[in-house]
């Protein structure tokens, strides 16, 4: 259920495809006020301190658009950049440049932002053992590249989506009757799946231990109610199970939480609130001027 090493996702030149699809359509007419034969250097730079991210995204662009370009990386995804300097240089047609130009930086501005993102809250809790996790709440369409941006910053993957792990919320547990209900249900219809379930207070923690949940997520508790939790977790001899914080969960509260003893705390912030990094891509020289 929870993921942490950083395998490049397998769906890559699908979403690159339907994203050239969106910005090109029908053929881009102002790269036809480039010669067709004029050649080009490019250089792609970052303005602002960031951790790199994207590279396949944006090879898979300049692949689809044109294998005729050439890419010299200076640096891997996961590398810390400084303001202004220098992430790739760029030979090949112009046109093929200027067309792949906004599909590419879009990848690498958004993933690298998610990649930053992700290591300063990393950083923050880097003295204790606590995993941070995303959550579902990614940007439509670019699930798995984000999650892989999550890792490459240094946190980990929560489930991918509804199919790969039981997350049995408040809604659940109503319509099955009880924690315990829905547990059992859980291991009935999918053997061998994780199940989690979601707990608003120490009452509820304690059904969903004695229903030998996989993991259980403290839903909006207290720091103090967490650390009860762990004590009674704890006391579980052989029988413990895995804690998640979740809810309300800022820069200003991450440590504290994280010193609780939980196992991991999970925060939507990574991926819905991201910002994308600021690049630029320039030409360092044509071969030749308009055409006529």
């Amino acid at each position: 259920m929870v993921h942490t090493q950083s395998e490049i996702p397998s769906d890559i030149a699908a979403h690159v495809q339907l994203a050239l699809a969106e910005d090109i359509g029908s053929g881009d007419i102002t790269a036809r006020l480039i010669g067709e034969d004029t050649q080009a250097r490019a250089r792609i730079i970052c303005r602002e301190p960031a951790v790199l991210c994207g590279i396949p995204w944006a090879n898979e662009v300049l692949r689809q658009v044109s294998p005729a370009i050439q890419a010299d990386w200076q640096l891997k995804d996961g590398e810390e950049l400084v303001a202004d300097q220098l992430i790739v240089r760029l030979t090949g047609p112009a046109r093929a440049l200027l067309t792949a130009e906004r599909s590419m930086l879009n990848y690498l501005q958004t993933l690298s932002g998610t990649a930053t993102l992700s290591r300063q809250y990393a950083s923050l809790v880097g003295h204790t053992a606590v995993q941070l996790l995303d959550t579902r709440k990614t940007l439509p369409g670019l699930r798995s590249a984000q999650k892989y941006a999550v890792r490459v910053g240094g946190c980990s993957n929560h489930r991918m989506g509804l199919w790969d792990a039981f997350l049995i919320k408040e809604n659940h547990i109503n319509a099955s009757g009880s924690i315990t209900r829905a547990i059992a249900e859980a291991r009935r219809i999918a053997p061998g799946k994780p199940v989690e379930v979601e707990v608003e207070n120490l009452k509820e923690l304690e059904e969903a231990l004695e229903a030998a949940a996989d993991i259980v997520m403290l839903d909006n508790f207290t720091a103090t109610d967490m650390r009860q939790a762990v004590r009674m977790n704890q006391a579980r001899l052989g029988k413990a199970c895995k804690l998640e914080a979740s809810g309300g969960i800022t820069r200003d509260n991450l440590v504290d939480i994280a010193e609780t003893g939980v196992d991991y705390i999970s925060i939507g912030a990574l991926t819905k609130d991201v910002r994308a990094i600021d690049l630029s891509m320039r030409f360092d020289s044509m071969d030749s001027g308009l055409s006529d």
